[in-house]
């Protein structure tokens, strides 16, 4: 069995907070008692978001929680030629398709339907369509995808100190999912699972809120022919109100708990480190 490696994967479009401290800390914990690695990946492929004096807050917001990493630390944005290479092999397959419609408009054609993220879900208007002149995103053929590749779909999950048990996987659900966006050629669904079988990743720690995810991920390991590492996916920090904390609704910052005088110690005690 090759080594148990892990990877906390941040994307620098806003300042680390609790949650973040959370999962990057229990990936730490997890990665020690199983006598493995942890890596960092930096999950800059949304160049309208992502800035570089983001990516380094981050670096040194962690190195004041204690964590390090192995060198070099992974960056998605030097990594679009491997993404775009796996679109243009699920193209020649027929897997995927154009798609120029916009959110307006895939709104008004949804209807109610949505996909397990809450976004419209893509009725398919596209499909079919052969490649305009204009921008365009790529989109999974589920129908064909799972005529490609069919089910069952299932992984493994683990939880520290617990059995592993086996968990059933949908991928349906997410219907005809964006692949390649109209600015980037990926989207963070492609990147994640060739990035995780490059980096030779076993298991993988992350938040409830990506767990739906984890369905159509293991559907694109199948098709691309990768490994499924084990999940966890641990529960999520609310603020007193009982929302999650996020960078939208601006959560409090690491940096802002430091500048305020907490120590890194205080945090990790107050997260059961």
């Amino acid at each position: 069995m090759p080594s148990p490696r892990l990877r906390f994967a941040p994307s620098p479009n806003g300042r680390l907070h609790l949650g973040h401290a959370y999962s990057a800390l229990l990936n730490a914990d997890v990665a020690r008692a199983l006598q493995g690695e942890l890596l960092l990946r930096i999950e800059d492929i949304d160049p309208a978001r992502c800035r570089p004096e983001l990516a380094d807050a981050l670096v040194a917001d962690l190195a004041w929680l204690g964590l390090t990493f192995p060198e070099p630390v992974w960056r998605q944005s030097a990594r679009m030629s491997t993404y775009r290479a796996a679109l243009d092999d699920l193209r020649r397959r027929g897997l995927i398709y154009p798609c120029t419609c916009t959110r307006r408009q895939i709104q008004a054609a949804a209807g109610e339907a949505r996909d397990p993220d809450g976004a419209p879900l893509y009725p398919g208007t596209c499909r079919g369509r052969s490649v305009p002149e204009e921008p365009h995103a790529w989109r999974l053929d589920m129908a064909r995808a799972l005529s490609a590749c069919p089910g069952p779909f299932a992984y493994t999950a683990f939880a520290p100190g617990e059995p592993d048990a086996v968990r059933a996987a949908d991928p349906a659900r997410w219907g005809d999912a964006v692949l390649g966006r109209k600015d980037v050629p990926t989207s963070y669904h492609l990147a994640v699972v060739l990035d995780d079988a490059a980096q030779g990743i076993t298991h993988v720690i992350r938040g409830q809120d990506l767990e739906a995810a984890t369905d159509l991920h293991v559907l694109l390991q199948r098709l691309l022919g990768l490994p499924t590492p084990r999940y966890h996916h641990h529960g999520l920090i609310r603020d007193a109100g009982g929302d999650k904390l996020s960078k939208s609704l601006r959560s409090e910052a690491l940096a802002a708990l430091r500048e305020r005088g907490v120590s890194a110690g205080e945090v990790r005690t107050r997260l059961g480190f």
